[in-house]
């Protein structure tokens, strides 16, 4: 049986998840437990003249109050150390952590937080991506020249990063730019969003001695953890992290938060603590935004229709503190350049400070930004040359064998059949009525393949175990573990338990991120259950008379090849095993390397640029516009993916569904809004336009399978950030079609539309 055929089973966390059994963070209690607050600097750039907390610590029932003077005094952060657990020196956005306190209850808690004194010198704001560029614009970090900054990193003033990508040479970009017989150049510029998922964090600390366990809801325990002992400076072996369950994330809870700042205070309290965050302070205070980019594109044109050159030039919004958005440059430019066969390419791309929230890794980070803008201005070209949009992809995109835009030469890809699938499935080219209209996008994700490891066993009774370091974020991936496990020894995924997100008892994984749990947790379970197949075929081959290599395992049992009825159970085979050699099994296969391409010219280079099993998708939206109100409404979305192999199908469309209408979010309705003063203006749902179950449209789903070799099991590649990426793209080419021109800002909010409707008149001088 094909692993794609196993049957459906019940998601290990499932019944607790839709029962209201399972416990999250904040349903935790421990004995003695107090509660935090943190306190914010609630301004967006000041210097720090007095932070006094004796008010706050002679309050009745508060135990502990804490401030950067309480901890290490240090910078951290990966690529661009810039930030203190608490703010130092200088305050760089309003959601910056000033003190933290515990106290015998919330109530307490935040009026202790409220008395924390804090005086201040108000700092010029750094807001807009290119006044920050100008020469003599006011630092966000006066002294990042002192920071000690990880690799080949270009960094100038309020840049925090640089990179750029070349194909060819910039002198034959601009050469091949000027014999081009069309030239088309537009800018287009994205605002920033959030992750919002459903449950806000909240972290619990706990110490016995030296070492502090740590609940908390992270999509990365194992980065967490390091977090916690750099900036506690605490040894590993002394740090516990466990995630109960964890309701969504988005990327918005990778990498490490307040588990430090909960954990200092556990310590001082001498007693268990507490933080659960507010809805509003999990719009404003984590370093995880979807980063807002301006993005100039200049593309030549051949007159057969053929892409002759592309020059661009990308910003992206850091905000203050650099996260894991150190990479985010190269990863934009990629977007941008998108993939397609163009001969000469540069692009400069820059991740600049401002006084906002830090931008970080959201679901795709700058990959939905950049495919609505390299798509967008695809249809613009195709428009520009006289052609077909979908004819003009047909030519252009990249297939089996063809070079890309950093050089890289593709195996086996299926990005054409997917445009192929997906144009035939949404039916476009069909006659529809005039405030209707059918977009298409392209788009494409790296895989990230890196260590990971896990422990299966099996016991006497022929059940399973499963130990992984992975991390379930609500995409299942960790549940899709089961079915390789019963895959390689012939039993069925429910017969497994799975223990995971816990860092005291699981093997290192990189976490729920980048699309990687399957990809590579995957590749250590299936290490770790062929070597208890092995064993189980051994034992069978003795109690069978019969040689180990003709043993097959399937349904349950040992059996000898051609010979079904001579078997034995698997569970006889554990009960014989666990009297002697116990049947345990470690996987922790060597990541598959990424490409290398010879002569690949790339500034700043972040290990992004040559994209190991890249996947590919392509989807065709339907949409209708009211032209009086600009509101638009998708009525159906036909989405292809190629992945690899699909291993569990399920699961598969569901993370295609919710990638999906993530997209028509940020497509539509959801930015950031910042007034003046450097502070959010909608920090709560009722502002923050999230789309719901009754906005979803229909969705249909298709995968172009193709195993993919040095990628995941069974040649499958990730599938969680894909979906996420063409959505928008798609959705802005159909609305470009009904309104007459496109719309080159996101959100496409019906304010917006509507502008953009008014500005097209026809020659009676009405609005078209």
């Amino acid at each position: 049986m094909a692993i794609t055929d196993t049957p459906r089973f019940v998601r290990a966390d499932g019944p607790d998840k839709v029962t209201g059994s399972g416990r999250y963070v904040a349903d935790l209690t421990l004995t003695g437990m107090l509660t935090a607050k943190l306190r914010y600097a609630g301004i967006a750039h000041a210097r720090i003249i007095k932070i006094d907390v004796s008010a706050a610590k002679a309050i009745p029932g508060v135990f502990s109050v804490l401030t950067a003077d309480d901890v290490p005094d240090l910078r951290y952060s990966p690529v661009v150390p810039d930030r203190h657990l608490f703010a130092k020196d200088t305050v760089r956005f309003e959601g910056e952590v000033i003190a933290a306190v515990a106290a015998i209850n919330a109530e307490v808690a935040q009026q202790a937080a409220d008395a924390v004194v804090f005086e201040y010198e108000e700092l010029p704001i750094v807001a807009d991506l290119e006044a920050a560029l100008a020469p003599g614009a006011p630092l966000v970090h006066e002294d990042w020249e002192s920071y000690d900054v990880t690799g080949d990193t270009p960094r100038d003033r309020n840049v925090a990063t640089f990179s750029s990508i070349t194909k060819g040479t910039k002198e034959g970009v601009d050469a091949a730019l000027a014999a081009a017989d069309i030239v088309v150049k537009q800018r287009y510029v994205a605002d920033g969003s959030h992750a919002a998922p459903i449950e806000p964090r909240g972290v619990v600390a706990q110490w016995e001695g030296n070492k502090v366990t740590i609940w908390t809801s992270t999509q990365v325990p194992f980065d967490a953890r390091n977090g916690v002992c750099e900036t506690l400076q605490m040894p590993s072996n002394r740090v516990r992290i466990i995630v109960p369950h964890l309701g969504g994330g988005f990327g918005g809870k990778c990498g490490f938060h307040f588990e430090a700042h909960i954990a200092a205070l556990a310590k001082a309290s001498k007693r268990p603590v507490k933080l659960v965050f507010s809805r509003e302070e999990e719009f404003l205070a984590p370093d995880r935004r979807r980063e807002s980019m301006i993005i100039d594109l200049e593309t030549g044109l051949n007159a057969d229709g053929t892409i002759a050159a592309r020059r661009g030039w990308v910003a992206v919004e850091n905000g203050a503190y650099t996260a894991d958005s150190a990479f985010f440059p190269q990863l934009a430019a990629m977007h941008v350049a998108g993939p397609y066969k163009i001969p000469f390419v540069h692009i400069d791309s820059s991740l600049v400070y401002t006084n906002h929230q830090p931008s970080g890794s959201v679901r795709a980070p700058t990959a939905p930004q950049g495919c609505w803008a390299c798509e967008t201005h695809t249809d613009e070209l195709a428009k520009a040359v006289g052609m077909d949009s979908v004819a003009f992809r047909k030519l252009n995109a990249i297939d089996t064998g063809d070079e890309g835009v950093v050089g890289q030469v593709y195996g086996e890809i299926g990005l054409q059949q997917c445009l192929d699938t997906a144009t035939e499935m949404a039916g476009y080219g069909q006659d529809l009525p005039d405030d209707e209209a059918i977009g298409v996008a392209l788009g494409w994700w790296p895989s990230f393949p890196g260590a990971s490891g896990a422990f299966v066993r099996l016991d006497a009774d022929g059940a399973g175990q499963i130990v992984t370091g992975a991390q379930e974020c609500g995409t299942g991936a960790v549940m899709t573990l089961r079915q390789l496990a019963a895959d390689e020894l012939g039993m069925d995924p429910e017969d497994f338990e799975i223990i995971y997100q816990d860092t005291g008892v699981a093997p290192y994984d990189t976490g729920a991120t980048g699309s990687q749990t399957l990809l590579n947790n995957g590749r250590a379970v299936v290490a770790a259950s062929e070597q208890i197949a092995e064993q189980l075929k051994d034992h069978a081959a003795n109690m069978l008379e019969a040689a180990a290599g003709d043993i097959v395992l399937a349904n349950g049992t040992a059996h000898v090849a051609g010979s079904p009825d001579k078997s034995v159970s698997i569970a006889e085979l554990a009960e014989v095993a666990a009297g002697g050699q116990m049947l345990i099994g470690k996987g922790s296969p060597v990541p598959p390397e990424y490409p290398e391409i010879p002569g690949m010219n790339c500034v700043g280079d972040q290990g992004v640029a040559a994209w190991a099993a890249p996947q590919f998708s392509c989807h065709a939206v339907r949409v209708r516009l009211d032209r009086d109100t600009g509101v638009a409404r998708v009525l159906a979305i036909a989405c292809a993916h190629d992945s690899g192999t699909i291993i569990n199908e399920i699961a598969a469309h569901g993370q295609v569904e919710g990638g999906v209408l993530m997209g028509i979010g940020q497509a539509l309705t959801e930015g950031t809004v910042y007034g003046e003063d450097g502070r959010q203006q909608n920090p709560a749902l009722l502002e923050y336009k999230l789309q719901t179950f009754a906005d979803a449209p229909p969705i249909s789903t298709a995968f172009i399978q193709i195993a993919t070799a040095e990628a995941g099991p069974r040649g499958a590649k990730g599938l969680a950030e894909a979906p996420n990426v063409p959505t928008a793209a798609a959705i802005s080419n159909a609305l470009a079609k009904i309104v007459g021109q496109p719309i080159r800002q996101l959100p496409m909010t019906a304010e917006r539309v509507w502008e953009a409707t008014l500005s097209i008149a026809d020659d009676s001088g009405e609005t078209a």
